[in-house]
This record gives C-alpha cells, sequence and structure tokens, in this order.
C-alpha cells in the first residue's frame, strides 16, 4: 500500500515550498509545524549528512474543520495530526518532489464512518493542491 499522494516539478528549492504553501493554503489548510531536516542533520549529523539528505522539510498541514471533525469522531486521531507534506530535492536534482501523506491511511486504523468521510475530504484536498502545483509548472 502506498501511503502518500506525489508529484515532481520542475521548480527551485525555494518557490517549490512557497508554492507548497500556497497550494495548499488555497485548500484550506494552515503550517501549524515546519521541520527543516536538513538543518537538524547539519546540527546533529554534520554537513556530510545534510549534504546527502539534499534540501528535506517537512510541513505539518492543518485544515481546521477537518481536524474538529476527525477528533470529534476519534480523539486519539491526535496521533496522526496535523497532515505531513513533504518538500525533498536532492543534491544536484533538477526536480523537486512533493508529497503528502494519503489521508486515507486513518481509515485503515479506523472503522469509523466519520473518519473514513474526513478521510475522503482531506484527500480531495490534498490531491487537488499537488495537482495545482503540477499543473501551474505546465503553464
Amino acid at each position: 500500500m502506498t501511503y502518500t499522494h506525489t508529484v515532481t516539478v520542475p521548480l527551485s528549492w525555494s518557490d517549490a515550498v512557497e508554492r507548497t504553501r500556497e497550494a495548499l493554503a488555497g485548500q484550506g489548510f494552515g503550517i501549524l509545524s515546519e521541520i527543516n531536516v536538513r538543518a537538524t542533520f547539519e546540527a546533529k549529523l554534520g554537513v556530510d549528512a545534510a549534504e546527502a539528505l539534499g534540501d528535506y522539510v517537512i510541513l505539518g498541514a492543518c485544515n481546521p474543520a477537518l481536524a474538529s471533525r476527525a477528533l470529534a469522531a476519534e480523539p486519539d486521531l491526535g496521533v496522526l495530526l496535523p497532515c505531513n507534506v513533504v518538500v525533498r530535492r536532492g543534491r544536484g536534482a533538477e526536480v523537486t518532489t512533493i508529497q503528502a501523506i494519503d489521508p486515507q491511511t486513518m481509515v485503515q486504523l479506523s472503522g469509523s464512518p466519520e473518519v473514513r468521510e474526513v478521510a475522503d475530504d482531506a484527500d480531495a484536498r490534498l490531491r487537488a493542491a499537488l495537482a495545482s502545483l503540477d499543473a501551474h509548472t505546465e503553464a
């Protein structure tokens, strides 16, 4: 089973991060957290580890209305929130990869019909955000 939705775009690292934020906002997601994995690797493991990884950020995206519905249906789902979106670009790469968690992963862990509805909505929104990034670069 795949647990991500992925697009690869011919954008620079900084443009990809900025446009990912915009695409998520367009679907009602805010960014609650941001983890710069490359900077963490450099600080904790050294420059070589950071260089081997390349640019890599994890955005913790949250749509408050969806999160509220999910947590009302099943409070334990908080451990799966926010939805992680990764923007990464390997050293020397000419493209940037953007990946979002597939919210259907929550459904695999919960049999709740309410959780399925929320996951379906979140899935449609995340796919739309990624599709807009892909379509935006084709223009």
